[in-house]
């Protein structure tokens, strides 16, 4: 799918009649795929992954549920079921897919819990530390992804947003005493603003108030970070970078043997966990996971070279990537060989005017997501926040941004097509 100019993304956040002719499908958590509608309509119900599933989605809108909690069904799982293919969960090939895993997170297999989903794997996370500490709140460090924030608002027992990381370490240092926590979510790096919570001041606080860390890689990777001297648990995505094509979605909640939270956490995931990802999904995350570190080694250069270039262009009123913003906090956890990724955000000058206009005329690909090996552009507040714009800009993230995740075509070529949007007309 793709919304190609400024106003389509309004559209489709408006639901207007003449955008919403054209959608016939959309990123798999917000609109359901064609597929999975015509097995809900011959199910005669909502066709949740598995009864338990059902069960802990009673009582929610069933829209709200998949969507935050990323259990869902795939498109390959209900065209297997619309088409009377039995396809059983072959243990081996998670096996191989838990192992490549594995590897990226230097931990044991069965450290590695697959879900459908990087926000399932946020939720599995979630559900552990409520577990372990009932009816407590959690407190997100930094201005996260929209899905994160609304999970632990609508399914979790409370949440304060802590958004500054210029004041972070005091901030949460007042308020780890006030009230009891049951866990602390942090990107690393956050998405859209691309800064990071010093993990080297904020790891000592929660510990000795027994608070774990639950952390998000998805924009990193463990390519280029390595989070085990701070995170109890880091849930990831398997549909971004791990993946790659677009086209298959994934996640996995890995158990960090290092923390010492580690004995508590992962018997409390193993005992709530259940195999969702669906085998033939699983099949294509092990096949691309092969190619994972090639591919990452060509976005962390690819993504430099453009964030460098945007840096120093004439148009641009400021660019957001990690090598530059809260630039101490991520080098305390990047690999000595890892990089900085390929996302960045950005604002150009006479933003009002200049970001529907530069959007509209870029040649890329358009659209929600991020990893691929296509550069994929989207108006990021506009298409994650419409609905509380306001509130954005308060943390800092203006409406008028435009968040670029750059692929693994000749780098030249997509800077050409970026130059050619930024021209003043």
């Amino acid at each position: 799918m793709s919304l190609p100019r400024w106003q389509d993304v309004v559209g489709y956040e408006e639901k207007q009649p003449a955008t919403m002719a054209h959608i016939k499908t959309g990123y798999p958590r917000f609109v359901i795929h064609p597929l999975v509608r015509e097995m809900a309509r011959q199910l005669g119900r909502f066709p949740w992954p598995s009864p338990r599933v059902a069960a802990m989605a009673a009582g929610f809108a069933p829209e709200m549920f998949w969507q935050h909690t990323g259990l869902i069904v795939s498109s390959r799982r209900a065209e297997a079921f619309l088409s009377g293919r039995k396809v059983e969960n072959e243990p081996d090939l998670f096996r191989s897919l838990r192992r490549q895993l594995a590897g990226f997170y230097d931990c044991g297999e069965d450290d590695v819990f697959l879900q459908p989903s990087g926000m399932a794997a946020q939720f599995a996370a979630l559900r552990a530390v409520q577990t372990r500490a009932p009816n407590q709140p959690t407190v997100q460090l930094g201005f996260p992804y929209v899905d994160t924030l609304k999970l632990q608002q609508k399914f979790g027992a409370g949440v304060r947003l802590l958004h500054d990381l210029a004041t972070m370490t005091e901030d949460l240092r007042v308020l780890i005493h006030q009230l009891p926590l049951a866990a602390a979510f942090a990107e690393i790096p956050g998405n859209p603003l691309l800064g990071s919570a010093d993990l080297r001041r904020i790891t000592p606080l929660l510990r000795e108030r027994g608070v774990p860390l639950v952390a998000d890689d998805v924009v990193a990777t463990p390519f280029n970070v390595d989070l085990s001297g701070h995170a109890a648990l880091i849930a990831t995505s398997l549909t971004k970078y791990v993946a790659g094509t677009g086209d298959v979605m994934g996640g996995a909640l890995i158990c960090n043997p290092r923390s010492p939270f580690y004995t508590e956490l992962k018997a409390i995931v193993a005992a709530q966990h259940e195999e969702l990802l669906w085998s033939e999904d699983a099949v294509v995350l092990d096949r691309e996971a092969r190619g994972f570190a090639w591919r990452m080694r060509r976005h962390n250069e690819n993504g430099l070279l453009i964030a460098e270039r945007l840096r120093r262009h004439p148009a641009i009123e400021k660019v957001w990537y990690p090598k530059w913003e809260f630039a101490e906090a991520y080098e305390a956890v990047r690999r000595p060989d890892g990089g900085w990724s390929s996302l960045i955000t950005f604002l150009p000058k006479q933003a009002e005017a200049r970001s529907p206009e530069i959007y509209d005329r870029l040649e890329l690909c358009k659209g929600p997501s991020l990893g691929t090996v296509f550069t994929l552009a989207c108006p990021f507040t506009l298409l994650a926040h419409y609905t509380e714009l306001e509130w954005a800009e308060t943390c800092g993230v203006s409406r008028r941004l435009i968040r670029l995740s750059v692929g693994l075509e000749d780098v030249d070529e997509v800077w050409g097509k970026m130059e050619k949007a930024l021209a003043t007309q």
